[in-house]
């Protein structure tokens, strides 16, 4: 199982979701460590980041809709500082 899905969402779903009430999370360029205890949902409004995972590495940035599944170990590295609506489930 992929331990990171990358989507783009539509208007329609996004408003389905409510995407736009969720939490938002911003952090400067940088790099750091991260563990998913729990898993996330995020979509981002700015920003670009690298995840690097046992499975490779994934680009992310402005305007996709990411799922990091619980269990996941990762190393964030942050190229453009990031804005990003968040919620855990």
């Amino acid at each position: 199982m992929t331990k990171v899905k990358v989507e783009k969402l539509g208007e329609k779903e996004m408003q389905e979701r409510g995407i736009k009430s969720w939490p938002i999370w911003e952090k400067e360029v940088s790099t750091f460590d991260w563990y998913y205890d729990e898993t996330e949902q995020c979509y981002f409004l700015e920003g670009k980041v690298i995840v690097e995972t046992d499975e490779g590495s994934i680009e992310i940035g402005k305007g996709d809709f990411v799922t990091f599944s619980q269990g996941l170990k990762c190393v964030w590295k942050i190229l453009e500082p990031v804005r990003k609506h968040y919620r855990f489930i």
